[in-house]
């Protein structure tokens, strides 16, 4: 019974030496058994072997079998070596995977690319950290019912409308910085602008929408140039990804002064105190996106952004990220332009509803000033919103003069917060808005709409995933035709970026 128990011991010594003698042929580094060790792949007394120590003994060794096992003399020694056996297989396989983890740590540590995924898409950036740049995909897919833009008119309550489909943006975003963290760029493409039928398939071609450099090494002041949704207010500013509602209020198209060419001071003021104040101050083409200047004229404008409660607000619509404290802002802005626009969108320069495209001797035709009063409010799910514009275009060749007020205000919350049963991803919003063109010359030439909008999102991955739905009543006031008009609306979109 001795010489078995002995035999097994040796046969359970010369398993375990092998295995060691296996595993140091394949890692002779010291700090590669140092990270076996570390990561538990190896024993104490199997590291001490493979380092040549000269105070390990058998018993050491034998000590390293699971000592919750019944004692060898209670099993046959048939299942010891098969346990034994199943235990270097273990072994190597646990010593294949952590030399391959520890490969790969030490080429990703020494490589001078870090590829990473984050709220920006997919980022590439050197070591060092002075270049980086950002990929983000980002596609809305859209059925309305009956209306696909806003009714302005009563020719288009008359019309029946359509039932529609649409990949309403389809874009691809670069940004990041180069050279110094502080100097950064960004650009955006649109794939794929959906169009009319009877408009021309050049509609529907890619554009660069967006471009532009910062020079943003101070907080207190930095320089943008380049083409962009200029500052002026908080719902056109705000991304067509991060809305709360399917499309932005009636009142983005009469009032938006969407994309142009320029340069722009900005800066960040008294952060962190009740001061905390955003200033931007620019000056740009005026002709809209993707246009030179036609005249000596620009547009002018200003903002000036109070974080009433000391924390900056950002452009982004709802409080899916559960604001933890309470923050606000008050802004107030302006500019003051002459050419021939009366409204811009992401298409460029063009023209209200009563106003012709001048000739193009009379590129200066139109000289439109315009204020907006703005407020913004977010904490723990709940955020409201709220804009008021004024208007003024003066036709010069015309020698006459219009006015516009537009005003909307709109509200969500996560009823999770009161109600446990409520589901969490679920938030509920509602808007209003109001829209009023008027002749100064003739007060009966009036135009005045209404939208009433409730809506639900349903966030899978905050903004950059999520499904939103809403429904709206639409209201027509026309004083030159006498006639008074209303339509409902239904919209369901999928918003997704990656």
């Amino acid at each position: 019974m001795q010489t078995s128990k002995t035999r097994l011991k040796h046969q359970i010594v010369v398993g375990l030496f092998s295995g060691s003698l296996a595993l140091s042929a394949a890692a002779t580094d010291q700090a590669l058994l140092d990270i076996l060790l570390a990561n538990g792949v190896i024993t104490e007394v199997q590291h001490a072997q493979l380092t040549q120590k000269e105070d390990v003994s058998s018993a050491e060794v034998l000590s390293s079998i699971d000592t919750a096992k019944p004692p060898a003399n209670e099993r046959d020694s048939s299942s010891v070596s098969d346990e034994l056996t199943l235990r270097q297989v273990a072994l190597n396989d646990n010593v294949k995977r952590a030399i391959d983890n520890a490969v790969v740590s030490a080429v990703d540590a020494n490589s001078l690319i870090k590829a990473s995924y984050g709220s920006k898409g997919f980022r590439f950036e050197t070591r060092d950290g002075n270049f980086q740049t950002n990929l983000q995909w980002r596609a809305q897919m859209r059925y309305t019912n009956p209306y696909a833009s806003d009714p302005r008119q009563a020719s288009n309550f008359e019309d029946s409308g359509s039932s529609s489909f649409e990949p309403r943006r389809l874009r691809m975003k670069i940004g990041g910085h180069g050279f110094q963290p502080w100097l950064k760029y960004y650009f955006e493409v649109d794939l794929q602008p959906a169009r009319d039928v009877d408009d021309s398939s050049s509609k529907a071609s890619a554009r660069v929408i967006d471009y532009r450099i910062d020079l943003a090494k101070w907080d207190w002041g930095g320089i943008r140039v380049g083409q962009w949704k200029i500052d002026l207010n908080r719902e056109r500013v705000d991304s067509s990804g991060r809305q709360q509602f399917v499309e932005r209020s009636i009142v983005n198209r009469a009032f938006t002064v969407d994309r142009q060419i320029g340069v722009q001071l900005r800066g960040h003021l008294f952060k962190n105190t009740p001061a905390d104040m955003r200033y931007y101050a620019g000056v740009f083409n005026g002709e809209g996106r993707g246009v030179r200047n036609s005249s000596n004229d620009h547009l002018y404008m200003g903002r000036l952004q109070w974080n009433f409660l000391g924390r900056d607000l950002g452009f982004r619509q709802t409080d899916v990220e559960f604001t933890e404290k309470p923050t606000g802002s008050f802004a107030i802005a302006g500019f003051t332009s002459t050419s021939a626009c009366t409204r811009w969108s992401s298409s460029g320069c063009g023209n209200l509803d009563g106003f012709s495209k001048p000739a193009d001797a009379e590129a200066d035709q139109f000289r439109v000033e315009q204020a907006v009063q703005e407020f913004a409010y977010k904490h723990r799910g709940f955020s409201i919103q709220q804009e008021w514009h004024r208007k003024f275009i003066t036709d010069r060749s015309l020698n006459t003069e219009s006015d516009m007020t537009g005003f909307y205000i709109q509200s969500g919350y996560f009823f999770n917060n009161m109600f446990e049963s409520f589901p969490a991803p679920l938030e509920l919003a509602a808007r209003y808005a109001f829209v009023s063109e008027a002749n100064k010359s003739d007060r009966s030439v009036y135009n005045e709409r209404e939208e009433y909008t409730l809506g639900a999102n349903w966030f899978f991955s905050g903004h950059n995933n999520k499904v939103t739905v809403d429904f709206s009543r639409l209201t027509l006031d026309d004083g030159l035709l006498g006639s008074n008009h209303s339509d409902n609306r239904f919209r369901i979109q999928w918003d997704v970026s990656y």
